[in-house]
């Protein structure tokens, strides 16, 4: 995979599908990188209905002329595993080993961050990855995504869009591979996905289609014709060193895979490709106690977990809707009616 990409990305440059950043000043929001050079700054979302905020953004700027990359983290600010790991890639990346530009967005959601609101901004109760391509006129979420879909979707060649387990979530590290039906594209984004390294690979096909209403930050860069990806690493909050090194290694091999660092990429060579999702949610207010955990195959009807009421009494036994592998359960005891409890993937053959 990663020896065919001179040719198709020589192709998609000749057809200017694809940009070339040139070796020159590079400035996103406040901060401007020159040529070999580094800056920080942010994106100022300025107050509408409530208040202004600001997003921190970082230019690495390349010594030599390649595409542009766009890293975002923070769209639900506990998810912390991802959030470290750009923070680190902007003080350990040196701008003069790259050939073209990486933009590091690290925090999408600030207000989540500092207030330790789980999912959501806590300025207008939003969640920061269902509202794109935003609105200039809306809410702070509206205002951000607008001004992350203008400022560094639509300027960038790639972007790759990381999470992680929340507050309330354990999970394994997998990626989703947005499969669109355009194969020049759908090419690119399975060699950024590979590369990545992570052995679980969701293959997503219910994206939004429409630029206009695309939601998802992955979508949105998609459907303006950048080639994206979305990762997933760590659970519960924490920041396990295992988990954010595999984000660092990961992002560092799909730039070598793009040729935006020099090297070869290495490929995950037999990953586990994962078809539907079904997800579970809680019938009501309880509290929960699990009995599989992440990476674990079950089957339809097999027992994963129960519910009690707050004196401990069993309310609910909790069965698989589906068999597969557990890509997620719930990390916390407090369960209220409709929280996820468990997310299954259904095994798919290799596309």
């Amino acid at each position: 995979m990663c020896n065919a990409l001179p040719g198709l990305l020589s192709a998609l440059l000749l057809c200017g599908t694809i940009g070339t950043a040139r070796a020159a000043d590079f400035t996103l929001g406040t901060a401007t990188a020159q040529s070999g050079r580094k800056a920080t700054g942010f994106l100022q979302v300025p107050a509408g209905i409530d208040p202004a905020t600001d997003i921190p953004v970082a230019v690495l700027n390349g010594a030599r002329p390649g595409p542009t990359l766009a890293l975002v983290a923070g769209s639900h600010g506990t998810e912390y595993a991802s959030i470290v790991a750009l923070q680190k890639m902007i003080q350990t990346v040196d701008p003069a080993d790259i050939a073209g530009v990486l933009i590091i967005v690290p925090l999408v959601n600030p207000g989540s961050f500092e207030q330790k609101v789980l999912h959501l901004n806590p300025v207008d109760g939003k969640n920061m990855n269902r509202f794109y391509p935003g609105k200039i006129d809306g809410t702070q979420t509206e205002r951000s995504l607008w001004a992350i879909t203008k400022q560094v979707v639509e300027r960038c060649d790639y972007l790759i869009d990381f999470h992680g387990g929340d507050i309330d979530e354990n999970l394994l590290p997998y990626s989703y591979w947005l499969k669109t039906g355009n194969s020049s594209l759908d090419t690119v984004t399975r060699g950024m996905v590979l590369a990545f390294g992570f052995d679980h690979i969701i293959i997503a096909t219910d994206r939004p289609t429409d630029p206009n209403d695309s939601r998802y930050l992955d979508s949105t860069a998609i459907t303006r014709g950048k080639a994206s990806i979305t990762v997933e690493a760590g659970r519960a909050s924490t920041t396990d060193a295992k988990d954010i090194d595999a984000l660092i290694s990961g992002s560092l091999d799909v730039m070598r895979y793009l040729k935006m660092l020099p090297g070869a990429a290495t490929p995950v060579e037999h990953p586990v490709w994962i078809g539907k999702i079904s997800i579970l949610t809680s019938a009501r207010d309880a509290v929960f106690y699990p009995l599989v955990a992440p990476q674990m195959y079950v089957q339809q009807s097999m027992r994963i977990g129960y519910l009690t009421d707050f004196f401990g009494t069993k309310v609910q036994d909790v069965t698989a809707p589906v068999s597969g592998i557990v890509l997620l359960i719930g990390a916390l005891p407090s369960q209220k009616k409709g929280d996820n409890i468990i997310y299954i993937g259904e095994i798919a053959n290799a596309p």
